[in-house]
């Protein structure tokens, strides 16, 4: 981030964050890091001369373009399942990239899955720990091969673009609020090397940031819908029959007035001392039974993520360098929620 600013007097921090998450999913769920961060690094920027388009130099690859583009195109997918299969014979460019974009995805994950076992091979007395280790046992409830592939699949993006775009709208939020930034950066700014996320977790205002942020930029707004079992059901004094579909999305719910006064402000302080209703109601990884079960491992990036961030560039604030305005971050959502501009400039 540091040398693209250097070169480009702003820095892409969508891209670098979404490359990040990448490789730590990358990482944790298979043993080895897609190399994003690699592949993206502004190696030797400097050298270049200052009339070469800064976008061709740091080109997105396919496969973070594919990460981008896959919230949007899934709904397409599941809506259209055989428009979408006979996508290579229609006239219909969404279809087309829509098949195209879910076969590479299919193929990252057996990819990943692939390396993974020869990883495992290599060492099968001790091989290295990952969150797909136990599935390959199947004498202990493991799956079988296709069915992991698919786990891979759903790993690669519930990893990447949700911790990627939370942390996006989290540093726009506070570069656009000087008493914010300079608050948060003073908290993390106290801190001592080397920081461990142990350090971080007790940080009131830095957890007060992450939560308010969760509220307005929720990764998933809307709703997970569920179908009422055979006997239907009463909830709240209302009888929900057979079959019917129901939802909550937590949009609306995180902008109740009632509950969140100014509900559109971006304000860190609700959170000094929540209310009871403001807990039961908050829900950016869903409730219940199904829950996220990645909700500890995206809360870790999120503290980090945003310490290094702010301790590196605590004079961040928002750019309108290359045309960046608001309507890059208007929040467009299909099944995950993503920045309409798929970028946010930044200048340190």
């Amino acid at each position: 981030m540091a040398e693209e600013t250097q070169y480009r007097g702003v820095v892409d921090v969508f891209k670098w964050w979404l490359f990040m998450a990448t490789d730590i999913i990358g990482e944790l769920s298979f043993g080895e890091s897609f190399r994003m961060l690699e592949a993206g690094e502004v190696s030797n920027l400097l050298d270049y001369e200052p009339d070469i388009n800064i976008n061709i130099v740091m080109q997105k690859t396919q496969y973070s373009l594919d990460l981008e583009q896959v919230s949007a195109l899934q709904p397409i997918r599941t809506t259209f399942p055989t428009l979408v299969n006979l996508g290579k014979y229609l006239p219909l460019p969404v279809f087309k990239r829509t098949m195209a974009c879910g076969k590479r995805m299919g193929m990252y994950a057996s990819q990943s899955i692939d390396r993974y076992q020869r990883i495992m091979a290599e060492n099968p007395s001790d091989p290295k720990k990952t969150l797909f280790t136990k599935l390959f046992d199947t004498e202990k409830g493991g799956l079988p091969l296709n069915e992991i592939k698919k786990e891979a699949q759903g790993y690669i993006v519930a990893g990447s673009d949700t911790t990627a775009v939370t942390l996006t709208y989290l540093v726009y939020a506070v570069c656009g609020n000087s008493r914010v930034r300079d608050k948060l950066v003073a908290e993390v700014a106290a801190l001592s090397e080397p920081i461990h996320d142990n350090d971080l977790r007790n940080l009131p205002y830095l957890n007060m940031v992450i939560s308010e942020t969760l509220r307005l930029h929720t990764a998933v707004p809307f709703g997970l819908p569920r179908a009422v079992p055979s006997e239907g059901a009463n909830f709240n004094g209302y009888f929900l029959p057979s079959g019917a579909t129901v939802s909550t999305q937590s949009y609306s719910l995180h902008r109740d007035p009632i509950i969140f006064p100014d509900p559109y402000n971006f304000n860190p302080e609700r959170w000094e001392n929540p209310t009871k209703e403001m807990k039961d109601i908050y829900i950016p990884f869903g409730g219940g039974s199904r829950i996220c079960i990645g909700l500890h491992l995206a809360r870790m990036e999120l503290r980090l993520g945003t310490t290094m961030f702010f301790r590196k560039f605590p004079n961040a604030r928002r750019s309108n360098k290359e045309g960046m305005s608001e309507k890059d971050m208007v929040m467009r959502s299909f099944f995950l929620m993503a920045p309409e501009g798929h970028r946010c400039l930044i200048e340190t």
